[in-house]
């Protein structure tokens, strides 16, 4: 059984680290976009040409998601209670008004556009909390069809794809050398833990180990957010939702905080935080090859413009609501 799976997983697997490695080549020669640009531009490119057969992608998923999360929990080798600290109050004031207002806008925008409320709330959940992972813990509970999951899924990858091309340059302009500043833009607003990853890539390694913080922040709420989701459905159909226990804070959340809280306490020796950078280094780069292998531009052109719309609507939103609240804030 594990041989046959395995089996299922190498070749997806295996080419996302091949397109990681060419991204890498390449970045020698064009150091000013970096390996990880690359490596989710490539992606897209050989994705959507070349590799679009299905054997691929029970590989690139693995990579995309499993290799992501272990490079989060390396990225806690370099964090401390410090660190976190120095965000302040100002940083949970932030990921506070910035979740808030992203819920409300997006489920209202959503309603005044023409959307059903279960396709409302998915949008919000995966805006203001972490992408597909939100969705697919918030579906269950307000009980959304397959089709309507799918669909937003879709539209906050597309939407967050976007974002996560044209934030960090947005970022660099208006806040220059303020790492806070541009690690609140990116982490406080991109949708997936991938995007960002990728978008604070674009910047520094100092961005991406801040930006995650925000973002880390974000996840945590998660299961307050299922929660309230519940119980705004209709009573006609919350009576019959599942029993189940609430979604726990996902894995590698805890992992991350876990690291952290021993590198506060027990300092990692450096050549323990030099080889874990490196190691999170390379599975963040396929993990983004991956992603960018995975992208299918032609569904997205299939979804129509009412949802680019709202997702355009939501992204502009998003970015101008996080520029005003670091001007203030920070």
């Amino acid at each position: 059984m594990l041989q046959k799976r395995s089996g299922r997983v190498f070749p997806g697997l295996i080419l996302s680290i091949l397109v990681a490695m060419l991204a890498k080549a390449i970045a020698l020669y064009l150091p000013q976009l970096g390996g990880a640009t690359l490596a989710i531009l490539l992606g897209i490119l050989l994705g959507n040409t070349f590799f679009t057969q299905n054997f691929l992608q029970t590989g690139t998923k693995f990579a995309e998601s499993r290799l992501l999360e272990f490079s989060v929990v390396l990225l806690g080798i370099s964090v401390t209670f410090q660190t976190i600290a120095s965000l302040g109050i100002q940083g949970v004031l932030f990921i506070a008004c910035m979740m808030g207002a992203t819920i409300y806008f997006t489920y209202k925008v959503g309603q005044k556009i023409g959307f059903n409320q279960t396709t409302a709330l998915l949008m919000a959940g995966g805006n203001a909390v972490c992408g597909s992972s939100a969705i697919a813990s918030i579906a269950p509970s307000i009980r959304a069809k397959e089709e309507e999951k799918g669909q937003i899924i879709t539209l906050v990858n597309l939407q967050g794809t976007v974002m996560m091309l044209t934030l960090p340059f947005i970022a660099q302009a208006l806040f220059g050398d303020h790492l806070i500043a541009k690690s609140a833009l990116l982490g406080g607003t991109l949708q997936s833990v991938g995007q960002v990853v990728a978008g604070a890539s674009l910047l520094n390694e100092d961005v991406v180990a801040f930006a995650m913080l925000f973002k880390i922040m974000r996840i945590m709420c998660l299961v307050l957010i299922v929660f309230i989701f519940s119980q705004m459905v209709p009573a006609t159909t919350s009576t019959t939702l599942s029993t189940k226990k609430k979604s726990p804070l996902p894995w590698y959340v805890l992992g991350f905080l876990i690291v952290c809280i021993i590198n506060s306490f027990f300092p990692f020796p450096d050549k323990i935080v030099s080889s874990g950078k490196w190691i999170s280094n390379w599975f963040e780069t396929t993990a983004l090859a991956a992603i960018g292998l995975r992208l299918n531009l032609r569904r997205f052109l299939q979804e129509g413009s009412k949802f680019l719309i709202y997702g355009a609507s939501v992204g502009v939103f998003q970015t101008i609501l996080a520029v005003i609240l670091i001007y203030f804030l920070f």
